[in-house]
């Protein structure tokens, strides 16, 4: 048989084709004699192929080798009932739906009834004109090559849209580890994905980050610091996706976060509070697989702001991102630098986009880096409504008053880096998370510092506590509190030697 193919739809990794069906003839009949015939009277028809089998036993066997479009089949045949053969064309798989032509000698009403009845199509009395017969071999074989090819492009349709979905999938699963769900639909489902240029939209921002973690990751092997990281990081994923934010980037072991785009929603900021709070309480779970490999426990500060942004795809035709751009952006890293450990710092601007369904344990006046004027920052302790998460209250922290001050020296940290400016001050309350110290100047509120710690000989304990200024207690002299970000083990084995704390 002679097919001829057509390559359709998308490229893919194999070819789609339909087939071009010629009309091809299955003659079964006994007779030689009417076998030759009729190969004479389709002879010079060149789009028919005429195929003869004068063993109805061998009937359906040549059938599924050859495909036709018609069979012509007589009604008496020594070796099986003419009908019978009907019966069986009709159950075969391959010639089911194969248009059947009965041939028979005499016009007999009962005989052609019960044909029709078992599944024949059409019925002539042989010999047929040639006309009547190629007229009804191409009436019959066109309706049935219609419905192969109809039938054969829906499957091709169908294993087309298998092989898009496989690689959409395939798609979803490699870049969905590297781009949020919401951000790789809007590049698989719209024309416009990947085009470069960004929209202004209200969004709220959340920055987190592990305090303390730069000082903990200097004594831990690579490898360690890195698995720390990636317990930190799927947990927090999790919670993330599940209250629809977007992850814009991985930073180290911050996160930043987008709530608001792709997809804007009216409950954007509140979904943001929820979501920093159940990964605040997450944070018992990843400090108990710490613990289990052996790693230290870690704390983790976050910060939220909401404001105009610019969205969209960011960069040039060959790399670009999908991320934000504006100072709201640069706001919300502000804030989130102000946090200590399990804490949870949002703008004005949050507060009032999420109304009163905040539980507020404190607020405070602050002057971000590059912003004209302070502004003032919550701490968040809960939310109620649909959400209904809350941490623990906030407790006061017990210091026990020192009978011999600890001498320490302290340096002022500007965006995680060290100034060159070391003062001399002295621990005269303590306990395992907080100090109350005094020096010889005044230090703001909020400053992060890296604490060196003496014993009462003198002699160094660490250089590497790190702690941030929490409140001021006197003005003359210069007394304040410090809640520490990181304490290094020797500090806590000190700490516990000396101080059973």
């Amino acid at each position: 048989m002679r097919n001829k193919s057509d390559k359709i739809g998308p490229s893919m990794n194999s070819e789609i084709t339909l087939t071009h069906h010629r009309i091809t003839v299955l003659l079964v009949d006994d007779q030689a004699m009417i076998g030759e015939a009729v190969r004479r009277m389709l002879v010079d028809d060149e789009d028919i192929d005429f195929h003869y089998c004068r063993d109805a036993a061998l009937a359906i066997k040549m059938a599924n080798q050859i495909a036709p479009t018609v069979i012509l089949q007589d009604l008496v045949m020594p070796e099986i009932d003419g009908l019978t053969l009907v019966r069986y064309f009709r159950a075969n798989e391959g010639t089911r739906n194969v248009p059947l032509i009965v041939l028979s000698s005499k016009e007999e009403p009962r005989t052609k009834a019960e044909a029709f009845a078992l599944g024949a199509n059409d019925y002539l009395v042989k010999l047929p004109d040639r006309l009547e017969l190629v007229a009804r071999i191409r009436y019959h074989s066109k309706g049935y090559i219609n419905l192969l090819e109809r039938n054969e492009a829906h499957n091709a349709l169908l294993e087309s849209q298998k092989k898009l979905e496989i690689r959409n999938q395939f798609i979803r699963d490699t870049f969905g580890r590297y781009l949020s769900d919401d951000i790789v639909d809007s590049i698989l489902e719209s024309p416009e994905g990947m085009k470069l240029g960004g929209e202004k939209r209200r969004i709220t921002i959340m920055m987190s980050d592990l305090r303390g973690f730069t000082a903990v990751s200097e004594r831990l092997p690579a490898e360690s610091v890195v698995s720390v990281i990636n317990n930190y990081l799927a947990i927090m994923t999790e919670i993330i996706l599940e209250y629809q934010g977007t992850i814009d980037e991985f930073i180290g072991d911050s996160i930043l976060v987008i709530f608001g785009a792709p997809i804007l929603r009216d409950d954007d900021a509140k979904r943001a509070v929820a979501c920093a709070l159940e990964m605040q309480m997450a944070m018992d779970e990843v400090n108990q697989r710490n613990r289990e490999s052996g790693y230290p426990e870690v704390a983790q500060g976050i910060g939220i702001n909401t404001g105009n942004l610019v969205v969209g795809n960011i960069g040039s035709e060959k790399r670009s991102k999908y991320g934000v751009v504006g100072r709201n952006v640069n706001l919300a890293a502000r804030i989130e630098s102000y946090t200590v450990g399990g804490q949870i710092l949002i703008s004005e601007s949050t507060l009032q986009d999420c109304g009163s369904i905040l539980r507020i344990d404190d607020q405070m006046e602050v002057m971000p880096k590059g912003f004209k004027d302070p502004i003032t920052i919550y701490e968040v302790g809960g939310i109620t409504d649909e959400y209904n998460l809350f941490l623990p209250e906030k407790r006061d922290i017990r210091l026990m008053e020192l009978r011999q001050p600890l001498s320490i020296r302290l340096t002022i940290l500007a965006e995680k880096y060290a100034s060159d400016d070391v003062f001399q001050g002295d621990i005269i309350k303590l306990s395992g998370e907080a100090a109350e110290i005094r020096t010889t100047v005044p230090i703001d509120k909020m400053t992060n510092l890296k604490i060196s710690l003496f014993d009462d000989e003198g002699y160094e304990i660490t250089t590497e506590m790190y702690g941030k200024v929490t409140g001021n207690t006197s003005d003359s002299p210069p007394t304040f509190m410090v809640t520490f970000t990181s304490v290094p083990p020797e500090a806590k084995a000190f700490f516990k030697y000396r101080y059973n704390f």
